[in-house]
């Protein structure tokens, strides 16, 4: 039986949580080793901004936990516990579990394979094995899924609808047996959905081939955030002027037209001739609040901005900034790291 037929389904993000789950850094699979330190106070700071507002399940590897300064002085928080299991890499929201809630409120959740954005990085072993034994712990119903899949490729609105890319989500290097419509009916099943928005591309610069949490996100039923680039030379420009385009003539699941929402993008930035993919679209929603990336510098007015965005669209919640630059180095940022369990009950 998948989810579907027994009433389970996928929620929107801004529903209330019962926690968020975050891995801690490995310091063998960064990109930027020399880095770690930095890396982990930058995780630090999200772990911390994101327990003002709700319990947070930190997943380590024993001995990290173990040897670590920082995680013993944020494991002294009473919203804060550490949760032993062996992981490669510490980007959760794509190789964690993607939580359901039944329409009687009992949560579950969907176990997807994982290999590592299309095979860039060995090994991922470990992280394929994350999400199940992150059910296991938590008690609840899994249901394992025959998709190569990553929670940053795609976006729900609780009513049907889901959002992604094509650049992503039919890229040879995840599930080159499969069409485009094999896909939508295995998301239709095991995520209750009933429609799917089809982006063209992300983000340029962005090694996971493209994933929406980077570009446009649902901000409330029928409203959606997107990213923008006004500079014709860059090559952003044509990329979200094609996905404004595609939004501007898209319905949702129940045939309403979206109201378009543009969060103008920070200015652009390199490590080592490399682009960084800069978005405050990898914001996180948490209960009463919103955990949004910043970059500083040149960045100033466009945080500002954004900012300000955020605040008029989502005045009952709290932003909270962080310092985005801290981790992106390393490929993500907030969103990236997180995984939100929905508020409900254990079967």
């Amino acid at each position: 039986m998948y989810p579907i037929n027994l009433n389970y389904k996928m929620p929107a993000e801004w529903v209330d949580h019962t926690r968020t789950f975050i891995s801690w850094p490995v310091q063998a699979s960064m990109c930027y080793p020399e880095d770690f330190e930095a890396v982990c106070l930058g995780y630090a700071e999200i772990i911390e901004a994101i327990a003002e507002f709700e319990a947070v399940t930190v997943v380590v590897n024993s001995v990290v936990a173990e040897e670590s300064e920082t995680l013993a002085r944020l494991f002294s928080n009473k919203r804060i516990e550490g949760l032993s299991i062996a992981h490669d890499d510490a980007w959760l929201r794509d190789n964690g579990p993607t939580f359901l809630v039944h329409d009687q409120g009992e949560v579950a959740g969907v176990n997807w394979h994982f290999n590592a954005w299309g095979g860039k990085y060995a090994s991922w072993a470990l992280d394929d094995q994350v999400a199940a034994q992150i059910l296991s712990s938590v008690g609840l119903k899994r249901f394992d899924a025959p998709l190569v899949m990553e929670g940053g490729s795609f976006h729900v609105d609780g009513e049907g609808t889901l959002l992604t890319t094509e650049q992503c989500l039919l890229n040879p290097n995840r599930n080159p047996d499969l069409t485009r419509e094999q896909i939508e009916a295995e998301l239709k099943k095991f995520l209750n959905i009933r429609k799917v928005v089809w982006l063209k591309k992300g983000l340029a610069g962005d090694e996971t081939d493209g994933h929406v949490d980077n570009i446009a996100c649902f901000a409330a039923l029928g409203k959606i955030l997107i990213q923008v680039c006004d500079d014709p030379k860059d090559e952003n420009y044509a990329i979200t002027q094609e996905n404004l385009r595609i939004l501007e003539r898209e319905t949702d699941a129940l045939g309403r037209k979206f109201e378009i929402i543009s969060i103008q993008q920070p200015p652009k930035l390199f490590a080592k001739d490399k682009r960084l993919t800069l978005s405050y679209l990898n914001f996180y929603f948490v209960n009463g609040g919103i955990i949004l990336p910043i970059f500083g510098g040149k960045a100033g007015e466009t945080d500002q901005l954004a900012v300000q965005v955020l605040g008029q669209l989502f005045p009952e919640r709290r932003i909270r900034t962080v310092n985005g630059m801290a981790i992106i180095r390393e490929g993500g940022n907030v969103h990236c790291t997180t995984q939100q369990m929905p508020a409900g009950r254990k079967g």
